[in-house]
C-alpha cells in the first residue's frame, strides 16, 4: 500500500517548476514507515543528558566556546523527511527559478528521484545537526531519528543507550564547529550559491565545487577528531560494526548511496580525520580548533594532504 501511494503521489506531480515538493514529501513518506515515537520520561531524560554531557566534554577537549541549538528534537522518519524537504527545496530554488519550461515527464522523474533519495535517507539517518542553510532564520537544529537509532542498535547487537550517546556526541561536535565559527554557514552558502549559479548558466564551476568539498572535508574531519578525543567510552566496536553494516548493503542500497554521494562523504571523513589527527598530534587538539577562527584558516586541498603546510601557514 505504501508503494502504491508513493507512485501515485509522484505520478500526480504538478506545478510549473522542475520538482513538485509537496509530491516529494507525500511520496517519500508513503514509501517510509514513520516508526515508533513513544518516548517515556526516562528515555527523554537520557537524550537530554547525552547532549548536555557531549557539550561539556567537547567544550573542554576542543577548547571551544559554543552553545547548543535551541531546537533539539527526537523525531520519527516522517518528521525528518519534512524538515529536509524544506532544506532541499531551498537549495534547489535558484535552479528552479531558471527553468522556463519543464515537460510533465521531466517533472515526474525529478520528483520521483528526490522522493527516492529522501525515503532512503529517512530510513537510514540516525542523527543530524542541521545548520538550516539558506534559511531566513539564523537558528540551527539538532535531530535524533529515534526509530532508526533503535533499529540499528538492535541490528548491530549493541546496547541502545550507549549507541544513542555515541550519536549524540557526533552531532554535538558539528554544533561545536558551527557555534565556534559563526561565519561557517555563510561561507558554505556562498560556495553553494556560486556553484548553483554557474550550473544554471550551463557552467561547471570546479573552483566553487572544490572549495565546497574542501570545507566539508574539514567539517567532517574535525568532527571525527573531537569524537575520538571527547567521547567518554571506547567505541572501536561501534565504528567497526557500522562500517561492516555499510559495506554489507545490497546492490540497490549501494546504488542509491552512490547516487547521493555518500561514498564521497566517507572519503571526507577519512581525509579530514587524517589531517586533524596530524595537527592535533603535532600541536594539540586546541590548535586544531584554530581552523574555525576565520575562513582564511580553513585548510586548502594541498594542506589537507600535507598538514605541515597548514601548520606552517597558520602557526596555531
Amino acid at each position: 500500500m505504501g508503494l502504491y501511494h508513493s507512485v501515485r503521489a509522484v505520478a500526480g506531480a504538478g506545478g510549473d517548476g522542475p520538482i513538485d515538493w509537496t509530491a516529494v514529501a507525500d511520496a517519500a513518506k508513503a514509501a517510509t514507515e514513520p516508526g515508533d515515537l513513544t518516548v517515556d520520561e526516562a528515555e527523554r531524560d537520557g537524550y537530554a543528558t547525552d547532549v548536555r554531557d557531549a557539550r561539556t566534554r567537547v567544550r573542554a577537549v576542543g577548547e571551544l566556546e559554543f552553545d547548543l541549538p535551541e531546537t533539539v528534537e527526537i523525531q520519527n522518519r516522517h518528521h525528518w523527511i519534512d524538515a529536509n524537504v524544506a532544506t532541499f527545496s531551498r537549495v534547489m530554488e535558484p535552479i528552479e527559478q531558471q527553468a522556463e519550461y519543464i515537460p510533465g515527464v521531466a517533472r515526474v522523474v525529478n520528483t520521483g528521484s528526490m522522493a527516492l533519495a529522501l525515503s532512503f535517507l529517512g530510513n537510514n539517518v540516525l542523527g543530524q545537526y542541521d545548520p538550516l542553510l539558506l534559511a531566513e532564520s539564523d537558528a540551527h537544529a539538532l535531530y535524533f531519528v529515534r526509530p532508526n537509532i533503535d533499529r540499528v542498535a538492535a541490528q548491530l547487537d549493541v546496547e541502545r543507550d550507549r549507541f544513542r550517546r555515541w550519536i549524540a556526541f557526533h552531532e554535538v561536535t558539528h554544533a561545536a564547529e558551527f557555534g565556534a565559527a559563526p561565519w561557517l554557514s555563510d561561507h558554505l552558502e556562498d560556495a553553494m550559491e556560486d556553484a548553483i549559479e554557474n550550473l544554471t548558466d550551463g557552467n561547471l564551476d570546479r573552483a566553487s565545487l572544490g572549495e565546497l568539498d574542501t570545507t566539508m572535508t574539514a567539517v567532517e574531519g574535525y568532527a571525527e577528531l573531537l569524537m575520538d578525543r571527547a567521547f567518554d567510552d571506547e567505541y572501536d566496536d561501534l565504528r567497526r560494526k557500522v562500517d561492516e553494516r555499510r559495506q554489507g548493503r545490497g546492490p540497490v542500497a549501494t546504488l542509491v548511496r552512490r547516487f547521493l554521494g555518500l561514498g564521497m562523504k566517507r572519503q571526507q571523513y577519512e581525509r579530514g580525520k587524517a589531517f586533524f589527527d596530524a595537527v592535533a598530534d603535532a600541536r594539540g587538539v586546541g590548535a586544531a580548533g584554530k581552523v574555525w577562527e576565520s575562513p582564511e584558516h580553513l585548510p586548502t586541498d594541498d594542506e589537507i594532504e600535507t598538514p605541515s603546510l597548514w601548520i606552517d601557514r597558520v602557526n596555531p
